[in-house]
Formats: structure tokens, C-alpha cells, sequence
């Protein structure tokens, strides 16, 4: 497992956090250590999904990444 801070812009609430909570959770692969505003701290595995997939899931659900 490789582990990872993603920084995150447009995050202003919990509702916020539970979004992007979700949609990691949606990945195979992907274990959330941490969501708060502003930034996730995930742990993937590289042979299942890698960091793109990971920030598309983010981006996704309606927020972007820096």
C-alpha cells in the first residue's frame, strides 16, 4: 500500500467530507486514512488503482485537486 495526501479545493463543509469520503469508497483498492476539509490522506494499492483514479474519484464528486 502506498500512502498519499491529496490536497483538495472546494471543500467548505462536513456534507463535503462525506462526499468525497464516498467516493473514495467507491475505488477497489483504496483504504481513507483521513478526509477533512481541504485535503484526504489515503492509503491504495499501485497494482489495483493508481493516484489518477484516485483524484478522478475526488474530481468526480464535484471538487478539485491541487
Amino acid at each position: 500500500m502506498r500512502e498519499d495526501i491529496i490536497e483538495i479545493e472546494g471543500m467548505s463543509c462536513e456534507r463535503c467530507v462525506r462526499a468525497v469520503e464516498a467516493a473514495l469508497r467507491s475505488l477497489a483498492g483504496v483504504e481513507t486514512r483521513r478526509v477533512e476539509i481541504g485535503r484526504a490522506v489515503v492509503a491504495y494499492s499501485p497494482d489495483t488503482v493508481s493516484r489518477a483514479k484516485v483524484v478522478e474519484a475526488i474530481e468526480e464528486a464535484g471538487f478539485a485537486c491541487c
